[in-house]
């Protein structure tokens, strides 16, 4: 399944279940087949996403996974960050949230 938010002052956000349920659990959403983030929620979502990528790009920062042979390290070096898959679906909230317009999905 594909998640596709979706804001009148934004390009669409399109994600794959599994990339798009691992942003909604950080910012507290249920998973689903529609959904809103209204603009009251917005600020605590982006500082939400903001924090979990700081955790995880700390030194010292455990892998995700806790892998320790060499093809799980390959995968990990290859995978995307959550800084990178985050980054379209932060700036839509930060723009949705200046106009004041809500981002949803499903609808």
């Amino acid at each position: 399944m594909l998640y596709k938010f979706k804001s009148p002052v934004a390009a669409d956000v399109i994600m794959l279940q599994p990339n798009a349920e691992e942003l909604l659990a950080i910012i507290g959403k249920a998973p689903g087949a529609t959904g809103i983030i209204t603009v009251e929620q917005a600020s605590a979502a982006i500082a939400a996403l903001k924090a979990e990528i700081g955790r995880r790009e700390a030194p010292g920062a455990a892998p995700a996974d806790g892998g320790e042979d060499r093809a799980s390290d390959a995968a990990q070096e290859e995978s995307v960050s959550l800084r990178r898959r985050a980054a379209p679906f932060v700036d839509m909230l930060e723009c949705s949230s200046a106009a004041g317009k809500n981002v949803v999905w499903g609808v």
